[in-house]
């Protein structure tokens, strides 16, 4: 982009080119400005109001002189940088810094300040323009050694002062010669990442807002011939009611002349071309094929479309060619503003009344509720929405998001974490494209809701077609421990999925693991008992209300048992009643369903969840889904209940096309028992007749402010809404008890977050001596770019830095050496190999203990040459003998994927066999380590198993606070081993350390605001 003359003292940084999302939800592109970019400086400038000139430049300046814009546009990119943020390739706004010396005159290193100016273009003030080039031109500048900038602002220039005050850097300010003058320290600081963060996360909710609110949808690509993706999406949307303007775009109408608008497609006026519309038009429905892709984009761009949906197939997911497709298609769409859910999408859905759209595959429009469903699959997408369906439960939104080149589950995460309609969040991912984001938001919205994740393609070893992510060294098993950290309900299948996703939205948390169960089946309830058990939970003795318990009894037994504070959940079992002529009494579980929710709405406050096992009832599943109660939502829980009165018919595939997938082969009746291995059927009408429901939701569940249209109640059969109270039921108690212990784990992770733990400060931490010696090795000649591993001595000195000793150890090559160390270190001594293949494996003979004398230490050490080999393939050393205790592992480790990990277990070949390691994420809390300590299943062996002394796990503890603070402190650090590490009554000692030394990865969630680049998924 560099013009030949002029060339910069450094190369064009494209490093600095970002894509942000903007206040409003729009997108911008920001990039280094070069000497190509003259004509649209000018251009730019002649834009900008005479007041924003003024604020500028102090004085009027109507236009640039020549002289002025080769300054702009010209730079070196050291000492003179210039930014500009651009929509559809033109400025709309620029930033740029000069070096100054102490006197504030133009300089070059090691002056560390910079004078910073920006201009934003009127029409896009108010979009958060400025706040963006500060984080970015904030970041250039530390990247070039400058650490504080100086601004000097007009009183009256309000806005400008605004932005700099609000963005969280240490500041001074003062008032000189009729301006402000401002002084920012660009060192980060825990304020300037909040802001950024909270910036982000209002930007990013929005851009999906926009997405599932649009005043106005055109679909692109719809025929004129009923059948095809575009005429059914078209159909859909008039079919769930959308409350807003509909059009359909043809190119072949423009070819068959006419007038536009003339032709109707479903009763809607088709136009060639969006710009043929001639109105506006917030989303464009994109099902044409691939290669006429980009002249649809290019025409929605250019006529103020806000965002797409991409149906179309045909890019990352079909190979090379295909994703150099994907990246195109979003470098494209962002430099419109736009954003884009797909390609190869399924589409979106929004329940809300005053919206009603179903932009999607989906022919029916689910029930009304405050479930947010996103998927990457189409395929799955489908089941779960049929799942959830017949399980009763309501939908506030739901996203397939295909390719997810562009908007991904992290965005929706930000939408859904304050979004007041949604009060439980399922995920189905298959990758996750920037897990270190992902955390952090799952863990934020985790705080104030329930989101619950399966994760497909687990143990394939790569990403599904289309889906590029990080590569990660870090096991699956790992991986769900960490988010399990971050309070993610973590399940293993999409069953699992809807079973615990009905429960989350249906009821309120538990306050603890104890259980009450009861019911008609003793049989049933031993093996609800025997789930409890298996899962963790703590249940109490079932009560058998033996097989004559009518549903009165039932109705007495719940209410005692909801009103009994030795328990926090109750599992009710049913089975069949028959008569003595065979017949079923009490009809097909409607009866029971009533007693039960009157049992319920009897109990002075939810504070229990209800839960119900049946066996071939499907009756009272579907009463127990379709009740309607008027018990308030619980206060002091992120979820409502929620589950519908009557929802439509489930929903199922459309024709087959781009981004669609194969539904299932059928869908059970609503009035039929499904079985013990289906989901059992729910939230329909019992009978002939049944009523409709024609209420629709209102309250905070409702879009509101600019932007969102008001519109007359939606057709009770697109948007039924969901009735709080209903009682999840469920075909299997393992279910039901699976369901009813992630909610207790849950519960458990929200009260202690509450309270979070702290990272401890350790006065005897040499941090800089740390570094320093960190630096020095680093530094070296002999220092490969890839990293170096630390010899004994220095991995020592590293670690004692932080307060870690590790036990001396001597070598040992011959005899006479050995009996040297020994007097050393003083008897009694341990002699052990330390050959890579023999390290750290005692089950092979290659250690000796407890050797009190010279001709026990002459014994052994002719033992082990003679039985594993020679002394130089030995490698023998001498160790003093510490205190017996328990065996363990400390590591820490650097994933590209997930970031530093904490690990922690016992050491021995059968916990590697059993895989019986926990890890947390670094920086860990005292109280993240407590857990770490016991979490493992082997456990037990340091709390006195079997009358064994208990260990010191306070000092453990503190040993792994430290560990995470020195990788914490210095990401230089990208791999600890302390193995073993022995753990007394008392104390403990570390044997042995390694430490890897290697230059920081990339740090992206510590940078700038930016979007994912062009990523092929």
């Amino acid at each position: 982009m560099q013009s030949a003359s002029d060339q910069p003292e450094h190369d064009y940084p494209d490093h600095w080119e970002a894509d942000v999302v903007l206040r409003d939800g729009g997108t911008a592109r920001i990039r280094p400005i070069t000497a190509d970019d003259a004509d649209r400086l000018v251009s730019f400038y002649e834009q900008v109001s005479d007041e924003s000139k003024y604020y500028r430049f102090f004085a009027p300046y109507p236009r640039l002189s020549a002289k002025d814009v080769h300054r702009f546009t010209h730079h070196d990119f050291v000492d003179r940088v210039g930014l500009a943020a651009t929509v559809g390739g033109e400025f709309i706004a620029t930033v740029r810094y000069d070096r100054i010396n102490d006197r504030g005159l133009p300089a070059s290193a090691p002056a560390d300040e910079a004078e910073v100016a920006f201009l934003v273009q009127d029409a896009h003030q108010g979009r958060g323009v400025a706040s963006a080039l500060l984080e970015h031109i904030a970041a250039v500048a530390r990247e070039r050694d400058i650490r504080r900038f100086a601004a000097e602002v007009l009183p009256a220039n309000t806005k400008m002062i605004k932005v700099f005050t609000d963005a969280g850097y240490t500041q001074k300010r003062s008032f000189e010669d009729g301006s402000v003058r401002l002084h920012l320290d660009l060192e980060p600081t825990d304020r300037s990442l909040a802001v950024q963060r909270a910036r982000e996360q209002r930007a990013e909710a929005r851009s999906v807002q926009r997405l599932l609110t649009p005043r106005s949808v055109a679909v692109v690509g719809a025929g004129r011939a009923p059948g095809g993706v575009g005429r059914t999406v078209l159909r859909n949307l008039l079919g769930a009611g959308f409350t807003g303007g509909v059009y359909a775009v043809n190119a072949a109408l423009g070819e068959a002349g006419g007038t536009a608008g003339a032709v109707e497609l479903d009763g809607v006026p088709a136009y060639p071309s969006v710009a043929a519309i001639g109105e506006p038009v917030d989303l464009a429905i994109v099902a044409v094929p691939a290669e006429r892709v980009p002249e649809v984009v290019a025409d929605c761009g250019e006529h103020g479309v806000q965002g797409l949906v991409v149906l179309s197939a045909g890019y990352a997911e079909s190979g090379a060619a295909g994703r150099e497709r994907q990246r195109q298609l979003v470098r494209q769409a962002r430099s419109y503003g736009m954003r884009i859910i797909g390609p190869n999408a399924f589409g979106i859905i929004n329940t809300a009344a005053e919206v009603s759209l179903n932009a999607s595959l989906a022919p029916q429009m689910p029930a009304a509720g405050r479930i947010g469903l996103f998927t990457q699959s189409g395929a799955i997408g489908i089941a779960l929405l049929a799942g959830l369906h017949r399980r009763g439960a309501g939908l506030s939104s739901f996203i397939s998001a295909g390719n997810r080149a562009d908007v991904s589950g992290n965005d929706f995460l930000q939408h859904w974490y304050d979004d007041p309609g949604t009060d439980v969040v399922l995920l189905y991912l298959e990758s996750i494209g920037n897990p270190r984001k992902f955390t952090r938001l799952a863990r934020r919205t985790a705080a104030v809701k329930p989101v619950v994740v399966v994760k497909g393609a687990r143990h394939s070893g790569s990403a599904p077609p289309g889906h590029r992510v990080p590569v990660t060294r870090v096991p699956h098993a790992t991986v769900s421990a960490l988010l399990r950290q971050a309070g993610v309900i973590r399940v293993d299948t999409v069953t699992e999925l809807v079973d615990a996703g009905l429960l989350l939205a249906a009821q309120p948390l538990p306050a603890g693991p104890r259980v009450a169960i009861l019911g008609n089946s003793e049989s049933l309830g031993l093996l609800t008992y025997d789930a409890c058990l298996t899962e963790g939970l703590r249940p109490l003795r079932p009560l058998d209300l033996t097989t004559a318990a009518e549903p009165a009894d039932f109705r007495d037994a719940l209410a005692a048992a909801l009103a009994d504070e030795t328990s926090d959940a109750v599992v009710v079992n049913a089975i069949p009643w028959v008569g003595e002529n065979g017949a079923t009494e009490f009809g097909d579980g409607e009866v029971l369903a009533a007693s039960l929710r009157e049992a319920v709405a009897s109990a002075p406050a939810p504070t229990k969840p209800v839960v119900v096992v049946h066996v071939e009832m499907g009756g009272l599943a579907e009463a127990l889904a379709a009740a309607t109660s008027t018990r308030p939502t619980p206060p002091d829980r992120g979820t409502a209940g929620a589950v519908a009165t009557r929802p439509p018919a489930p929903p199922a595939p459309a024709s087959a096309g781009p981004g669609a997938a194969p539904a299932p082969t059928s869908v059970p009746a609503a009035n039929h028992p499904t079985g013990h291995d289906a989901p059992t059927a729910a939230n329909h009408p019992t009978g002939p007749g049944a009523p409709t429901g024609s209420g629709v939701p209102t309250g905070p569940g409702v879009p509101t402010g600019p932007g969102a249209p008001a519109a007359p109640a939606a057709p009770a059969s697109s948007t039924t809404p969901v009735s709080p109270g209903a009682i999840p039921a469920y075909p299997a108690a393992e279910r039901a008890v699976r369901a009813l212990a992630e909610a207790v784990r849950y519960g458990q992770w929200r009260r202690q977050a509450a309270e979070p733990g702290r990272v401890p400060e350790y006065e005897d931490i040499d941090e800089a001596g740390a570094a320093a010696l960190i630096e020095r090795v680093l530094g070296g000649e002999d220092a490969e770019p890839q990293g170096v591993t630390l010899d004994t001595a220095q991995a020592g000195e590293l670690l004692a830095r932080y307060g870690i000793a590790v036990l001396p150890t001597l070598p040992a090559p011959t005899p006479d050496a050995a009996v040297s160390a020994a007097a050393r270190l003083g008897y009694p001594v341990a002699l052990k190999t330390t050959a890579p293949h023999l390290r750290h494996r005692p089950d092979l003979g290659g250690v000796r203990l407890d050797l009190a004398s010279e001709e026990q230490l002459r014994a052994a050490y002719a033992e082990l040459t003679e039985v594993l080999g020679k002394p130089e393939e030995l490698q023998p050393v001498v160790q003093a003998m510490v205190p017996r205790g328990v065996d363990t592992v400390v590591r820490s480790a650097i994933d590209p994927a997930v970031g530093a990990v904490l690990s922690f277990g016992l050491s021995g070949a059968a916990s590697e066999l059993l895989g019986d390691t926990a890890h947390r994420l670094v920086p860990a809390t005292d109280r993240d380590v407590a857990e770490l300590v016991r979490s493992l299943r082997t456990a037990p062996l340091l709390f006195g198993w079997r009358g064994s002394a208990p260990v010191d796990t306070p000092a453990l503890e503190e040993v792994l606070l430290r560990v995470s603070r020195l990788v914490d402190d210095h990401p230089e650090v990208v791999a600890v081993s302390l193995e073993p590490v022995v753990v007394a009554p008392r104390g403990l000692s570390v044997l042995g350390a390694t430490v890897r030394l290697a230059p920081p990865p990339p740090r992206t969630d510590l940078g700038p605001r930016s979007l994912p680049s062009y990523r092929t998924a």
